[in-house]
């Protein structure tokens, strides 16, 4: 099986601006993020930005980077671009890391894109692990997401789903209940080359737009996409300065 790592690096961040070059333990983010993915079983990896300086740090530390339009209103149109950038051809894998995930474990990406591989049903593949809080279950910025047997999602949603409509009901709540299989989102993607073409071509999905949420646009769509418990526990990416810092004391350290 042989698959492609894309990085999209933005440097506008509402949050933390001028993100993927924040220094952590010596070095640019975006190079934390480069060299885990290097580390995985990928033929290339890509860094994809429309940004100037983000490209020529990139090329400092000797990264392949493609440069995109500033018209993307998503990573996944991004992806799109580089696919075909690169002449990929319809069956080819491409696994979308995040610029903001300098903890990443290798092992994931290995395993978001052997799943696609192995699932020929599927568009799409990506990861979820268990919710163990009830403040997590709650929380509208971990995206919740319910499959069936086979592994295949059949929703995604800020909301708690499943709702225990029985436990919830009374009034003493404080805790979820044991072996509720509530799972969290993981946002790793491994996308067959033709999905992301399609993808292009779709209009925003009502659903999408009234979660925020652009996996509902496959889903919206009839495409199928697969998801399994992480192989590893994927520590939280850097969307503020307290999450700088928080993984700025775990590579310094």
């Amino acid at each position: 099986m042989s698959f492609y790592v894309v990085i999209p690096a933005r440097y506008a961040s509402t949050r933390l601006p001028a993100k993927p070059l924040k220094e952590i333990a010596g070095k640019p983010m975006i190079q934390h993020v480069y060299e885990r993915a290097c580390e995985s079983a990928a033929a290339q990896v890509i860094i994809a930005t429309d940004d100037a300086r983000i490209e020529a740090v990139a090329k400092s530390f000797g990264a392949r980077v493609c440069m995109t339009s500033a018209a993307h209103n998503s990573g996944t149109d991004r992806l799109q671009e580089v696919a075909a950038q690169l002449g990929l051809g319809a069956t080819d894998i491409v696994v979308n890391v995040q610029g903001d995930e300098p903890l990443i474990p290798p092992a994931v990406i290995n395993q978001v894109a052997a799943n696609l591989a192995a699932n020929s049903y599927a568009s799409v593949a990506t990861l979820s692990e268990p919710i163990h809080s009830l403040d997590d279950f709650r929380n509208p910025n971990i995206v919740k997401v319910v499959a069936d047997q086979a592994g295949k999602a059949l929703y995604f949603s800020r909301a708690p789903i499943p709702w225990p409509r029985d436990h919830f009901a009374k009034a003493d709540v404080s805790s979820l209940l044991d072996n509720f299989p509530a799972q969290r989102h993981i946002g790793i993607y491994a996308y067959r080359v033709a999905l992301l073409n399609r993808f292009i071509t779709w209009p925003q999905a009502q659903l999408e737009q009234i979660e925020s949420l652009e996996q509902l646009r496959v889903l919206a769509n009839g495409e199928a996409i697969h998801i399994a418990e992480a192989c590893a526990a994927v520590p939280g990416g850097v969307d503020t300065e307290a999450d700088l810092l928080r993984v700025k004391a775990i590579l310094e350290n």
